[in-house]
């Protein structure tokens, strides 16, 4: 079906998309050195409505700016101000919180998406609540409200400009989480006691005193759940098939259930030596679970997954990154999501990333890739501008989600664990354990394993000295 037909100009006739995406070109005519929008075209240049013979009206009844006419004359900011204004009702009473909220949403890069948003069930209600002063602007109510994408949006928008205060949102997701766990778990009271008091005096006692300005939960939290929820898993099960509560507990039971199920059962061993150390059971044992063989994939293979990330302009360039600092120095993705911009160090020599505590060169041959990411990064818009995170993400304040940095880089065609893997084995077969584990932020403990794996002689201290060095070279 043709696209209907919105306007004619000059050059033809124009549909409603491209006459919109005409209105979103800016920048300097150059046939006569207008500044603003550039709709026609000239010779296959962007020309200003003058130049190219438009008599269509382009500036807004409001404020005056050239833009499209999106509703009665106004351009889409000032018809959100407007929107925004009637809904969240900042001078009824006054509160300069809402105001400046309503700025900020105003003032996004790509205000049309903050009108569609606004626009749905969840985000009306949402503001209406806020507007009418339901919602206070406070964690405690926006912990109140049913968890969704929107919710978060905004708290996060809040947080990130300062109108809601900082705080650790794993840890309070994770404290959120174990509050529905155990609330869950309350009818059976020989399953909710052993599970409350391992996550509260155990897990959340171990995140509270981690948590710290720039410290990233995100693992630990993760972690703390699998290991809660397979121990709860254990207990009900101990209840409903052997009618006994955990104190009751033998070993022929632990042996019994893992031997039945998943390998995810061994995560219960956290769980019982926590209980063995608190003296609610005794003589029990759940042993060490040790990974047979580490997948690895072949050098060729990594040098061609390099490479794709390097030429592969079609794909966006967040995961050509990711990818690279991955198969060059071996990241997990969970590090690789909470990196900041302030992670890559400009010097006379060269780009350096900064993984551990001697920041690693950046090969010549992918520097520009990191350059020209740095400079234009994805997600800078909707209050998220200027965003501390190498990764950003969609939400305010940010980064990127774990899980959706793996899906990416799995379609680049990246075993994740393999990669990693191999890059590791590759540098330590190349330099010194101990200088791989500064450069790339791992223990020592870690790096020593992977190099016994590898099972090469360590190269000169030289050449580590060379590829790590924290000193410019000359």
């Amino acid at each position: 079906m043709a696209a209907k037909i919105r306007v004619r100009w000059p050059e033809g006739a124009i549909c409603g998309i491209c006459f919109t995406n005409a209105l979103h070109i800016t920048g300097t005519c150059t046939l006569c050195g207008h500044e603003g929008l550039l709709p026609g075209r000239h010779d296959g240049a962007d020309v200003c409505r003058s130049c190219a013979g438009i008599s269509t009206n382009m500036t807004c009844d409001g404020c005056g700016v050239e833009a499209e006419r999106f509703r009665s004359g106004h351009c889409i900011r000032c018809v959100l101000h407007a929107d925004l204004s009637s809904v969240l009702q900042p001078h009824t009473p006054p509160d300069l919180r809402l105001k400046r909220l309503i700025n900020i949403l105003v003032e996004t890069d790509r205000p049309e998406s903050i009108y569609t948003w606004k626009r749905s069930k969840a985000a009306n209600g949402l503001l209406a609540g806020l507007g009418a002063r339901d919602i206070s602007l406070t964690h405690l109510a926006f912990d109140a409200l049913p968890q969704s994408k929107g919710v978060e949006f905004v708290r996060e928008l809040l947080v990130h400009h300062s109108i809601l205060p900082e705080r650790d949102r794993h840890l309070a997701t994770f404290e959120r989480w174990l509050d529905t766990r155990l609330e869950n778990l309350s009818t059976t009271a020989s399953v909710e006691r052993p599970i409350g008091q391992f996550g509260r005096w155990h897990h959340l006692r171990r995140l509270r005193t981690m948590s710290q300005p720039g410290k990233n939960l995100s693992a630990a939290t993760r972690s703390a759940k699998q290991e809660i929820t397979e121990a709860s898993k254990f207990v009900t099960w101990l209840h409903e098939e052997h009618r006994i509560g955990f104190p009751d507990c033998r070993q022929a039971h632990i042996e019994d259930y893992l031997s039945s199920g998943p390998s995810t059962r061994q995560l219960i061993r956290t769980f019982i030596v926590w209980h063995l150390k608190a003296g609610t059971v005794s003589r029990l044992a759940v042993p060490h679970r040790y990974s047979e063989r580490k997948p690895l994939i072949t050098q060729p293979r990594r040098l061609e997954l390099i490479n794709h990330c390097i030429t592969a302009t079609r794909v966006a360039k967040s995961p050509r990154v990711a990818g690279l600092i991955l198969l060059l120095y071996a990241q997990p993705i969970i590090k690789i999501v909470g990196l900041k911009t302030t992670d890559l160090i400009a010097r006379p020599d060269g780009l350096y990333l900064k993984l551990g505590t001697t920041p690693a060169l950046i090969p010549e041959q992918v520097s520009e890739l990191f350059w020209n990411y740095l400079r234009d990064r994805p997600n800078q818009q909707t209050g998220n501008k200027n965003s501390a995170w190498l990764f950003p993400s969609t939400i305010a304040g940010q980064h990127m989600h774990v899980d959706s940095l793996k899906d990416k880089l799995r379609t680049l065609g990246i075993d994740l664990a393999a990669a990693r893997n191999a890059t590791l084995r590759d540098l330590v077969s190349e330099l010194p354990p101990t200088l791989v584990a500064q450069a790339l932020g791992y223990s020592a403990k870690v790096i020593h394993l992977h190099a016994a794996d590898a099972a090469v002689p360590m190269a000169g201290y030289i050449s580590a000295k060379t590829h790590f060095s924290s000193e410019p070279r000359s």
